[in-house]
């Protein structure tokens, strides 16, 4: 009697444990998106260090601190909330110059594409060559580039 009733127990416990595990219906409703990028964790940085000084703002109001004490870690909060801002401007820039070389990148790809491609095809063994090339890389025969028909 007393042993079922501690397997009831154990099982109702085990239950209780795995349940959760095992729901999908609600997975990652409660979570908020994580921003990893270096921007994002440059903000979260900052943000910190604001309440920081807040934090120290009121405690030095209440008496907490001294006044040496508050002064050397108000400027260290300082210093290290300029360099935040300074750093998050430098990422915002790269953003920007990463985005200003994609668009580059997109610009000439689109010019090579639209320009006619050559065709270094063997015309004594039908070999495709790959680069450019003045002889045939499987025969030797001498080549002459044509326009390519895509």
């Amino acid at each position: 009697m007393l042993l079922g009733m501690a397997l009831v127990i154990a099982a109702g416990a085990a239950i209780f444990v795995v349940a959760p595990l095992l729901a999908m219906g609600g997975a990652g409703a409660g979570s908020l998106p994580v921003d990893v990028t270096l921007l994002g964790d440059l903000k979260r940085r900052r943000l910190v260090v604001y309440e920081n000084l807040k934090d120290l703002e009121f405690e030095f109001q209440a008496g907490k601190i001294a006044p040496q004490d508050f002064q050397s870690l108000r400027a260290n909060y300082m210093g290290e909330a300029a360099a935040l801002m300074a750093a998050t401007q430098e990422a915002e820039h790269l953003k920007e110059s990463e985005a200003m070389i994609e668009r580059e990148v997109a610009a000439r790809r689109a010019k090579r594409n639209a320009q006619p491609v050559e065709d270094y095809t063997c015309p004594a063994c039908g070999f495709e060559n790959r680069l450019p090339v003045k002889f045939c890389g499987e025969c030797g025969a001498r080549i002459t580039p044509t326009a390519r028909k895509d």
